[in-house]
């Protein structure tokens, strides 16, 4: 027993070919009628006109037309015969049935869904992928089409991909829950920690591996998955804007001190090495205190001219 897609090989003639046998049958089913009335003949005329007529009938059935990036299943009654994947026009077995399966690559836009992430946090996260139908056995033979036969759309290629559409759908969206569980949405405090805001290199490669192995039984593969939605959700967005906006200005801060630490010191070092004025522990206190005030300040220093001495 088959369990994957396999070429088929079994009868296949030009379809040009047998469309002219065809006219030629149909032909020879006129004349039968025609010519062959007389008496005497009349039995024979029916008999052969009848049985080209049926045969005619039978061979409309056979012929099949295949379009780049697209495949048709063969089965003989119920028996998996392989898959035909040669573009053009064909003639095989009129007793096959031959199921068309598209191979185009698709768009899977899934709207943003509420999910925790690691840390415990609501987000609203969304995805776009692109895919493909790869092995026309599992996709044709390991999705149930159940649901959407009840309701009469899957009689033909379009409806047949609605299901695949559904299905992909369901994983695709579950294992993005997967993902954003395992993750926390950003992490200013390290910034070697694996995030969904920040790492979405590795992110991606993590959730096409996801989708992937869901997607595995069905045949079906994924040329790209990518995050397309990521944010805080309503609830908690203005909260989180305050957060992040502290630890910005924190950080700023911190830059700013540790540059004016800098600055001072080279400033003290400077005056000493060149002996431009001598100062005692207490002035040099005082000169740092002006210097990081000037320096850290938010708004512009105000100068004050001292006219009196140096201790005055």
């Amino acid at each position: 027993m088959k369990t994957n897609e396999v070429t088929f090989s079994g009868m296949c003639a030009s379809g040009f070919l047998m469309l002219l046998v065809f006219f030629l049958m149909v032909a020879g089913a006129v004349c039968s009628f025609v010519f062959l009335m007389e008496p005497g003949m009349m039995a024979i005329g029916i008999t052969l006109g009848v049985l080209l007529s049926l045969l005619s009938l039978v061979m409309l059935g056979g012929f099949i037309m295949v379009e780049p990036n697209e495949a048709r299943v063969i089965m003989f009654f119920g028996k998996y015969e392989g898959t035909f994947t040669r573009n053009g026009f064909y003639w095989v077995n009129p007793f096959n049935t031959a199921t068309k399966i598209p191979l185009k690559a698709r768009n899977l836009d899934a709207a943003p869904i509420k999910v925790n992430d690691k840390t415990g946090n609501p987000i609203l996260i969304g995805l776009v992928m692109v895919w493909k139908v790869r092995d026309t056995y599992k996709v044709m033979f390991n999705i149930d089409n159940d649901v959407n036969a009840k309701e009469g759309v899957v009689t033909n290629a379009a409806g047949r991909m609605k299901t695949y559409e559904n299905f992909v759908k369901i994983q695709a969206d579950a294992a993005l829950r997967r993902i954003a569980g395992e993750y926390a949405y950003d992490n200013i405090e390290s910034h070697d920690e694996v995030t969904l805001r920040s790492s979405g290199d590795e992110v991606q490669r993590r959730l096409e591996a996801e989708i992937s192995a869901s997607l595995e039984i069905a045949g079906i593969e994924v040329i790209e998955a990518r995050i397309s939605h990521l944010a805080y959700a309503p609830e908690i967005a203005a909260v989180m804007l305050r957060r992040q906006q502290a630890d910005a200005i924190l950080s700023a801060r911190h830059k700013i001190v540790e540059g004016a630490v800098g600055m001072v010191k080279m400033a003290l070092d400077k005056l000493g090495e060149d002996g431009v004025v001598e100062l005692d522990e207490e002035r040099k206190a005082a000169m740092v205190s002006n210097l990081l005030v000037v320096l850290c300040a938010d708004e512009a220093a105000q100068p004050v001219v001292n006219t009196g001495t140096l201790h005055q």
